[in-house]
């Protein structure tokens, strides 16, 4: 099975990182090692993970929850404290390994019952396993793409003009169900001179004629991530607007094309930015220009200067370069991309053009 061979993958980077026993509790390496996602509750689910295979801590009313696999199952009972069992599974003064998500309570009783075991983050040991998807993610990375992609191509269709952000996103998220996804998790629509706002909440802003609007949308269909983003304008744009779009679609298509395995997560960054500094908009990029998706919206590689990280094949990212007047408007378009043996290729193929709308 494919969570067999990602566990013994990971035993070999335990082995040379010279970790004892690995921790995941809630966040989605638990998933990505068993497929079983926990519900982030007080009662403590904990895989616990060492040379001796896999052992799954669970509460006993959640136990039922869980498909079999090649784990064993630990259900704790009300009365009993699953730290007390967790603590007994690993080496007094070993190397433990703790998933980044879990929760502080967990941790402090585990530093208690451990004092002399050294602890560390697992995110080293699984970044690389979950930076590189296989053919299986992918597959369903490209699937939850083509659902936004669906949902791209009726935006023109709806109604913008006269009505609060709100009500349309509340649309764009029905379309997402409507199109595959089994949930929403975001949905930005973002008017006027809130699309400078990249992480824009949709409020009761009406939207008017001649507004920029800046759509971002995602969700998850069957357990993978979807990401995308586009510019439209209510009635014929500016040659402002015009010009802001152009550089970001430029800005995109050549970090696009600097993508390629050897290439280093912060070179694509610079590519973005050196478009649009160079069309006299620097300041106005205020944030990197992709995340990692998978399991997650936001995971590794982060493209931004810093990050060394070196491209490889089968890891799934976005490019989104973004500009950004305050108070005025703001552009950008987002695509999830996929790097191959020589380059990398798009999971999102809508319409990237500044689009009119009503």
């Amino acid at each position: 099975m494919v969570f067999a061979q990602r566990v013994r993958t990971l035993l070999d980077q335990m082995s040379l990182a010279g970790v004892d026993t690995v921790l995941l509790s809630v966040g989605a390496d638990l998933p990505y090692l068993t497929g079983y996602e926990t519900t982030p509750l007080e009662r403590l689910t904990m895989l616990v993970v060492d040379s001796a295979g896999s052992t799954l801590v669970v509460p006993e009313l959640e136990a039922p929850r869980v498909a079999p696999g090649e784990f064993e199952i630990v259900a704790w009972k009300e009365t009993s404290n699953p730290l007390d069992v967790v603590a007994k599974m690993c080496p007094p003064s070993g190397s433990i390994a703790l998933g980044d998500q879990t929760w502080s309570v967990f941790l402090m009783g585990l530093l208690e019952r451990l004092p002399k075991a050294r602890f560390r983050s697992a995110t080293p040991l699984l970044r690389p396993l979950r930076a590189r998807k296989d053919a299986a993610e992918i597959g369903l990375l490209e699937a939850a793409a083509a659902t936004v992609d669906r949902v791209s191509a009726r935006l023109p269709s709806v109604r913008f003009r006269g009505r609060r952000e709100r009500e349309v996103a509340r649309e764009v998220m029905d379309m997402m169900i409507q199109e595959g996804h089994d949930e929403g998790q975001f949905w930005i629509v973002a008017s006027g001179p809130n699309s400078a706002s990249p992480h824009h909440e949709p409020s009761e802003r009406t939207i008017e004629a001649g507004d920029v609007v800046v759509v971002d949308f995602g969700g998850r269909q069957a357990g993978y991530c979807s990401d995308t983003a586009r510019t439209f304008v209510i009635g014929e744009p500016t040659a402002e607007q015009i010009r802001v779009h152009a550089t970001v679609l430029e800005a995109q298509q050549q970090a696009l094309a600097a993508c390629r395995p050897g290439a280093t997560a912060e070179s694509i960054d610079g590519v973005a930015r050196g478009v649009i500094e160079q069309a006299g908009f620097g300041e106005y990029f205020i944030h990197r220009t992709g995340h990692g998706i998978g399991l997650e919206t936001h995971e590794h590689p982060y493209l931004v200067a810093g990050n060394n990280e070196v491209l490889e094949p089968g890891m799934c990212f976005s490019i989104e370069p973004g500009i950004y007047l305050p108070g005025r408007f703001g552009v950008r378009i987002e695509d999830i991309v996929m790097v191959t043996e020589s380059h990398a290729v798009p999971l999102n193929n809508s319409d990237r053009s500044l689009r009119v709308v009503s």
